[in-house]
């Protein structure tokens, strides 16, 4: 049964960022993600998400001024020293989650361009090698270019082509089904194919980005899929609630607890 992680960048916007961890755990997850807890201490983080018993399963490094367009800086050839103190700043919030997962933002950049490229292999093989010594992975993410236009990391056979030639352990794919049938389609197969290198999942529906059912996608056939798969990993729940978030959990039911404890 597929482990979900409940994305508080996303759900539960009905309470402010530090109580929707404690919403979440009244609401049957185990673990949570989001993109970004850097307007918080890392104390505080770490308070909200250890007394509600719940794992971290992923967030992303610094990504730069999120409001003026940036989107990280991973493959800009000019802004290596950013990718290294993104690194030095996440790692105390790290520390306080206990998180074993991180993903690298590439940013905004022509994918043609061969310093764009080089600009993102060096920036990957150091931010993967510093990783490695706090016993994290370090997550790669393709993102569609509807969502966010003129990104680098656009493409899932590119990500996968860069995982293989680089070879380092903690190097992984961040296999998002919604931005994979965007771009590509052929999800199942996809899965099939990448699985030996994938760290981590995430779901929404498509084309809304709603809740994991209904539209496009088949959700109960990719979930015993992953089963079938042997995925063992967590299932990052990154969509936007159509309305309340509690209302909109009825495909969680089945996976939610049977009993007094949490799934």
């Amino acid at each position: 049964m597929p482990r979900f992680a409940a994305n508080l960048s996303m759900m539960f916007n009905e309470v402010p960022f530090l109580d929707r961890f404690d919403a979440a755990a009244k609401a049957g997850f185990t673990a949570v993600e989001f993109l970004f807890p850097y307007e918080h201490s890392p104390d505080d983080v770490g308070d909200r998400l250890h007394r509600n018993g719940l794992t971290q399963a992923l967030f992303n490094l610094f990504p730069g001024d999120w409001n003026k367009g940036e989107r990280g800086f991973a493959a800009l050839p000019d802004r290596f020293a950013d990718v290294q103190a993104s690194v030095k700043k996440v790692l105390p919030y790290a520390k306080a989650t206990g998180v074993k997962r991180l993903h690298l933002m590439a940013g905004i950049a022509d994918r043609r361009d061969p310093k764009a490229v080089d600009a993102f292999c060096r920036s990957v093989v150091w931010t993967a090698e510093a990783l490695a010594k706090e016993n994290i992975d370090l997550m790669l993410e393709p993102i569609n270019p509807r969502d966010v236009p003129g990104y680098f990391l656009n493409d899932f056979d590119f990500a996968a082509g860069v995982i293989d030639d680089l070879r380092i352990a903690n190097l992984k794919l961040q296999f998002d089904i919604y931005h994979r049938q965007i771009v590509h389609g052929d999800v199942t197969m996809a899965l099939r194919k990448m699985m030996p290198m994938i760290g981590h999942i995430q779901i929404a529906s498509v084309p809304s980005r709603n809740e994991p059912a209904g539209e496009e996608l088949n959700y109960l056939f990719l979930f015993d899929e992953l089963d079938r798969l042997g995925y063992d990993g967590f299932v990052g729940c990154e969509y936007r609630p159509k309305g309340n978030t509690v209302d909109g959990l009825g495909w969680f039911a089945p996976y939610a607890p049977k009993t007094g404890a949490r799934a």
